[in-house]
C-alpha cells in the first residue's frame, strides 16, 4: 500500500516521495489512518518495522492549523528510554516537519548533557521528545509544563519499563490531563506492557505485526568457532581480508569496548567506541560519523540495541554473545533492513556453545558454526 492513500496532507506525501519512501509498512498502513482520526493505538512490532514514522506523519498532520500553544505548554510529548533514540525520533520529526507549511517545533530533552540549554529551548515547542527523568527535572523548574498535552507516545515502552522507569512514567502520567491520545508502541508485549496498556488506552486499535521469517533471511548470518584469546586476531582478520566498511561491533561492557576498538585502530583499521561512560558529545558524534560513513567500525555495548537507526547498515558483529535471546535479535536486527541484505557474525567460544543453541532454538533459525582451526588469522 502506498502512503497515497492514508489520508496524509500532499505535503507529507511530497515529503515521503523525495525521500523515495513509496511503500508503506504494515504498521504504518494501520496506525496511521487511527491516529489521524484521534484514536488511541497500541502497536506492537519488532525492531525496524517502521514504528517510529507511524506515529510522526500524522502527529505532525494533525498539528497542523492547531491553535498556537501557550509558552513552554506542550501538545504532544514522545516518552524514550535513552538520549539516542530520543535523538533519532526527533531527526524524524524533523525531516518531515520542515516539509510543512507551518512547521512545527520539535526538541528533545535527555540527561548527559547540561539542562540549562535545554530550559532556554523550549520556548514555543510543540513537539517534546524527553527520556523520563529530564523531563521531571524540567517540570520541577517550570521549564516545562504538561497540562494541556494533547497526545501521549511510549516509544519502546518495553525498555522503558525494563530500565526501571515505572515510578518516573506514573509520576508523568499524573501531571497529564486526562482527556488525551495516547500512543503505546513496543517490540514486545510483556505483561508490564499489557498492565500500562490496561490503564493508560482507551478502546485502543491493537497492532502486533508478527516478525516474518523472511526477516531474517535477508540476514546472513555466521557464527565462528573461536578462543577467546584470538577474537582479536579474527576480528581484524574478517574486516581486512573482506575489506568490511561500516562495522558495529557489540561487545558486553564498556570497558572491553575500548580495549577492541584500540587495538582495532593500533592494526590500522578506523574504529572508535560508544557506550554509557562516553559523554553524550562524543556518543552523538561517533555515530553521526558511523551513519554517514566517516567511521569504518563502531564498537558499541547493548546501550545501541535499539538506540541505532541505519536503514543500510551492512555487518553487525557480536564479539561477545549477549545474555538473552532477544537481546540477539535487537542486535543483528539493525542490518538486514528496509529490505536491503546485511550480514551477522557471531563469534563463539567453547563456554558460548551452549547459549548459542539456545539462542538459536529461540530464533528458529540454525547458523553455520565455522571451525577457524584452519583459518589462517594472522595472513
Amino acid at each position: 500500500m502506498s502512503f497515497t492513500s492514508l489520508g496524509l496532507p500532499q505535503s507529507l506525501q511530497k515529503a515521503l516521495e523525495d525521500q523515495k519512501y513509496t511503500e508503506a509498512y504494515p504498521i504504518q498502513k494501520e496506525a496511521i489512518p487511527a491516529i489521524l482520526k484521534k484514536k488511541d493505538v497500541l502497536g506492537i512490532a519488532q525492531t525496524g518495522s517502521g514504528k517510529t514514522a507511524s506515529y510522526v506523519l500524522p502527529i505532525l498532520s494533525n498539528l497542523q492549523g492547531a491553535s498556537i500553544s501557550k509558552n513552554r505548554h506542550i501538545k504532544t510529548l514522545v516518552l524514550v528510554p535513552t538520549r539516542e533514540l530520543a535523538a533519532q525520533v526527533l531527526e524524524v520529526f524533523e525531516q518531515f516537519s520542515t516539509a510543512l507549511a507551518d512547521p512545527i517545533k520539535c526538541l528533545a530533552v535527555h540527561g548527559g548533557v547540561s539542562i540549562n540549554p535545554q530550559m532556554k529551548a523550549m520556548n514555543k515547542v510543540d513537539v517534546l521528545v524527553a527520556t523520563p527523568g529530564r523531563l521531571l527535572e524540567l517540570e520541577d523548574s517550570n521549564a516545562v509544563h504538561l497540562s494541556e498535552i494533547e497526545t501521549l507516545v511510549l516509544d519502546e515502552a518495553d525498555k522503558m519499563l525494563n530500565l526501571g522507569f515505572a515510578d518516573e512514567m506514573n509520576r508523568i502520567f499524573s501531571l497529564l490531563p486526562k482527556k488525551r491520545q495516547n500512543l503505546l508502541f513496543s517490540a514486545t508485549l510483556s505483561k508490564n506492557v499489557e498492565d500500562v496498556n490496561q490503564v493508560l488506552l482507551k478502546d485502543p486499535l491493537v497492532i502486533k505485526i508478527e516478525a516474518e521469517i523472511d526477516t531474517f533471511d535477508l540476514i546472513d548470518q555466521i557464527a565462528y568457532s573461536i578462543a577467546e584469546e584470538k577474537k582479536g586476531p579474527l576480528l581484524r582478520h574478517i574486516i581486512k581480508k573482506n575489506d568490511l566498511q561500516q562495522v558495529l561491533v557489540f561487545t558486553s561492557t564498556a570497558h572491553r569496548a575500548d580495549a577492541v576498538a584500540y587495538k582495532l585502530s593500533k592494526n590500522g583499521i578506523q574504529a572508535t567506541s560508544t557506550h554509557s561512560k562516553k559523554s553524550q558529545g562524543a556518543r552523538t558524534e561517533n555515530l553521526r560519523k558511523f551513519k554517514t560513513g566517516k567511521l569504518r567500525v563502531l564498537v558499541a555495548t547493548d546501550l545501541l540495541t535499539r538506540g541505532i537507526d541505519i536503514e543500510f547498515l551492512p555487518y553487525v558483529v557480536n564479539y561477545d554473545l549477549p545474555r538473552s535471546p532477544k537481546d540477539y535479535i535487537h542486535r543483528i536486527g539493525r542490518t538486514g533492513r528496509a529490505e536491503s541484505p546485511g550480514e551477522a557474525i557471531s563469534f563463539i567460544t567453547a563456554n558460548d556453545e551452549h547459549h548459542f543453541r539456545v539462542i538459536q532454538k529461540k530464533m528458529g533459525k540454525r547458523v553455520n558454526l565455522v571451525d577457524t582451526k584452519n583459518i589462517d588469522i594472522k595472513g
